[in-house]
């Protein structure tokens, strides 16, 4: 089919004219049939957004993806595409993506109607059928839908009056494909006001002007929860005439942010072969996201978006990358005091509370470290809960008797690997309590685990951990004591 040249070609063929809507949910049927996903890399939505979108598309309706930032809403959209035909016919020379089988505009229009079958038509991909504009205060209605061109009309001789002198917007150019208009609330409601012939009765008025232009575009909107529900955000008629309303969420389960992670994480490409990241550095990376969602620090109605996770992980293992770097090594393992790199790629990924201004970016960041070194702590090292219990022998009595005979130890950032692990085998106990809890330990991981295990005392506020501009410090807990009086 796609070597017709003419219209006279294309009719000869099995080809019929039919809406964007028809065609997608053509598409969507024979995958289903099939068993083929129609969406992919989307981990986490398999039973709740997936199906949304799959009896929207079906219902032929417009659509509003709304969830917080980082919810893969522009991931969605993108994707639709994959839903359309890999390649349509279009009358050549057409701004609008004119069907040859059934035009809309004037200038298709004259072209048929001056050639006939002979109409030449160029053939337009998938990829190319994708338009997305984000709603700023200072878009205007000449941007989306259109506005009188006085050049045009000038150089033709034309009154204004003439449908010939109209310049279109994105929306009529977006004819036979899929427009995303993201962050539609931030729209000034006189520009959603346009919106609604478009939408409902197929029209658009430009300066007085009104013009029948049946565009047949698959409308998808973005927005945040917090913005369209607000009274004034969004004109209420707008919302009714959006088809399906579907709500994105964040990962519900460590596993699932982990395939989110390694999905879109993008690893150097050299040097990354050679760092060793254990698992649970990969579960600490996304349980700071959780813990960042439910801090009293952090404005929840802001969300954290899943790219906090993402940046995160790179800056691990750019920081491990640097370090042996510096120490001329081929390979290490991620260390805990890698951690400290990320602060800086959380630091930008969370909106403050007053609370949290008072602390400072950095403190919540490091902060929110410590709280995901918590929460997994107990998962190895269950009797953790025994330190509760203040006359009791502890479990880890043996490895903290050393801290509280006025010992410290110190770990600077960038120690070579051989000086790493000889210091952290110095600390009588150490390894002992280690594989008494995690007997059967990959040696890669031994020493992360080592480090993990000072990080979760502290964070039990059984021992001190302090920054300092080379390092860690770790040493008696009753330094912090006296710190908080």
């Amino acid at each position: 089919m796609k070597q017709c040249k003419t219209i006279g070609a294309l009719k000869k063929t099995n080809y019929t004219s039919t809406s964007i809507q028809n065609e997608m949910s053509k598409n969507l049927r024979q995958l289903i049939k099939k068993g083929i996903p129609s969406f992919s890399g989307l981990y986490g939505y398999e039973y709740s957004v997936i199906p949304d979108l799959e009896r929207a598309i079906l219902s032929g309706h417009s659509i509003n993806l709304l969830g917080l930032r980082g919810q893969a809403k522009t991931k969605i959209a993108r994707q639709m595409t994959q839903l359309l035909d890999e390649w349509i016919p279009i009358v050549d020379g057409s701004e609008i993506n004119d069907d040859p089988l059934n035009p809309v505009s004037l200038k298709a229009k004259s072209l048929i109607a001056k050639h006939g079958d002979k109409t030449p038509i160029s053939w337009l991909h998938r990829d190319d059928r994708f338009f997305e504009k984000l709603a700023t205060p200072d878009v205007s209605v000449a941007d989306l839908i259109g506005d009188i061109d006085p050049i045009k009309a000038a150089n033709l001789k034309l009154s204004y009056a003439d449908e010939r002198v109209i310049h279109f917007g994105l929306i009529p150019r977006a004819h036979r494909c899929i427009f995303v208009l993201n962050e539609l609330p931030d729209l000034q409601a006189r520009i959603q006001v346009a919106l609604f012939s478009i939408l409902q009765e197929k029209e658009i008025q430009i300066r007085g002007f009104k013009l029948r232009l049946p565009i047949q575009t698959q409308f998808v909107f973005t927005a945040n929860p917090e913005d369209y529900t607000n009274r004034g955000s969004i004109v209420t008629p707008l919302k009714d005439r959006i088809g399906s309303q579907i709500l994105t969420h964040y990962p519900k389960d460590l596993k699932t942010a982990k395939l989110i992670t390694k999905q879109e994480a993008k690893m150097p490409a050299e040097g990354g072969a050679s760092i060793h990241v254990s698992d649970l550095a990969r579960d600490l990376i996304e349980q700071i996201g959780f813990e960042a969602r439910k801090s009293e620090f952090i404005d929840a109605k802001s969300g954290v978006s899943a790219r906090m996770s993402i940046t995160s992980f790179e800056a691990l293992i750019s920081a491990a990358e640097r370090r042996t770097l510096i120490n001329g090594e081929n390979k290490t393992s991620i260390r805990m005091s890698d951690f400290l790199g990320v602060i800086a790629a959380i630091n930008g990924k969370v909106e403050l509370l007053y609370e949290g201004e008072q602390q400072g970016a950095e403190q919540i960041s490091f902060h929110l470290i410590n709280q995901a070194v918590k929460s997994l702590f107990k998962n190895y090292f269950p009797e953790i809960k025994k330190l509760e219990k203040v006359d009791a022998k502890g479990p880890f009595d043996d490895l903290l008797g050393w801290f509280y005979k006025d010992n410290e130890l110190f770990l600077e950032d960038i120690l070579p690997n051989k000086i790493y692990q000889d210091t952290l085998k110095s600390i009588p106990n150490l390894e002992k309590t280690l594989t008494k809890y995690i007997p059967k330990l990959a040696v890669e991981d031994k020493y992360f685990m080592m480090e993990f295990l000072l990080w979760g005392l502290e964070a039990n506020k059984k021992i001190q951990k302090r920054r300092t501009v080379e390092g860690l410090q770790f040493s008696d807990g009753l330094g912090s004591y006296f710190d908080d009086l």
